[in-house]
């Protein structure tokens, strides 16, 4: 039987992984972190055979190369990145998979770095796995399977979760502030990266429509290449309140810009604070909005998925992926939005609680 070590097991994401994983899956877990109690402790509220705990530091090579005699892939769920290349160092010298759900140029730099020796050691790696990164580009191939041609696919996100518990997470996506990109794929070109697009989407009951500022993620780089026929394509992302959105984004921004290191946990801090302040309703949400070609015809999708809970949003696209990984995997590295079966990483998540809903017709 095939194991999965999850990195950073115990901590909020881990902890959602290893259950999805135990209930949708057969693979062995192991909880691993640099807390062997914590990792313990979360071991036996669990009780299951199937799962174990292993002490394990992101920062010592030879740790982590010890940890991963025996497993099959690596799930790196903790906010790792600054130790990026000895995870994805130790993942290749163990001849272990490896997935990872952070977002960070760093660790995209890491793994770029080791792309050739990847494809040698025939070891699959998986990258910008989650809700974003990772399900806009999965959206993107769900739209274009119901077309026979896709011309335009636009994807937008609502983040909207309440008083958010704040965990060491928040100090990598306050990263993504300092060389924050917002370019999108128009008319057949890429914008410039510092150029903001505005778009409105309707989300559905009770939120409706939303102003969206655009917001670039790597996997959407490929798409155009995927599908020649696709002219238009990005990923806008919902404003939270005023609050945040008019006076601590631009405060925030600027103090990453000044003194990243200092003020990147204070700062983030702050951003999480003035995102809880909004007001319900209160879930997650992720629409592509979608045109093409079908049967002669012109026609439309749209689709949307929608959690309560962004931690669970994060983690159940992860576990349907991994559903599915023995079919699909290739020796490389990859997006996970890339290499996913779209329609059945769709089904996989709508299996585990997150709705889904599809629209399609002619325009």
């Amino acid at each position: 039987m095939k194991t999965i070590l999850i990195l950073g097991g115990y901590g909020v994401t881990g902890k959602l992984l290893a259950k999805h994983l135990l209930a949708q899956t057969k693979y062995q877990i192991i909880i691993a972190g640099r807390h062997q109690d914590q990792a313990q402790a979360f071991v036996e509220s669990l009780d299951n055979r199937r799962v174990m705990a292993r002490r394990v530091d992101a920062a010592d090579l030879n740790s982590l190369k010890n940890a991963l005699q025996n497993v099959s892939l690596l799930l790196v769920a903790a906010p790792t990145t600054h130790h990026a290349e000895n995870v994805v160092r130790a993942a290749l010298d163990a001849g272990v998979d490896y997935l990872d759900v952070q977002y960070s140029d760093a660790k995209l730099g890491a793994l770029r770095k080791y792309e050739a020796e990847i494809g040698q050691r025939n070891l699959c790696f998986v990258t910008e796995a989650g809700y974003h990164p990772g399900l806009p580009s999965a959206m993107i191939r769900f739209a274009a399977s119901k077309l026979d041609e896709i011309h335009s696919a636009q994807v937008a996100g609502y983040l909207n979760m309440g008083n958010l518990k704040y965990t060491e997470a928040v100090d990598e996506l306050m990263e993504g502030f300092i060389n924050y990109q917002a370019q999108v794929y128009k008319n057949g070109a890429w914008t410039k990266p510092n150029s903001w697009d505005m778009r409105k989407f309707d989300f559905g009951d009770e939120i409706g429509a939303r102003t969206c500022y655009s917001m670039f993620f790597e996997e959407l780089r490929g798409m155009p290449e995927l599908y020649p026929t696709l002219t238009n394509t990005g990923f806008y992302i919902s404003g939270s309140n005023f609050l945040a959105d008019v006076i601590v984004t631009p405060l925030v921004m600027l103090g990453l810009k000044l003194n990243p290191d200092r003020y990147i946990r204070p700062l983030g801090k702050l951003m999480w604070w003035a995102m809880g302040r909004s007001k319900p309703p209160y879930r997650v949400v992720l629409k592509v909005e979608a045109t093409g070609q079908l049967n002669d015809g012109q026609a439309r999708v749209e689709a949307r998925i929608e959690h309560e809970d962004g931690y669970e949003l994060t983690a159940i696209p992860v576990v349907a992926f991994l559903s599915q990984y023995d079919q699909i995997r290739r020796p490389g590295l990859h997006m996970m939005g890339h290499l996913a079966e779209p329609i059945e990483l769709f089904k996989g998540m709508e299996r585990m609680g997150v709705r889904v809903h599809v629209d399609q017709g002619v325009l």
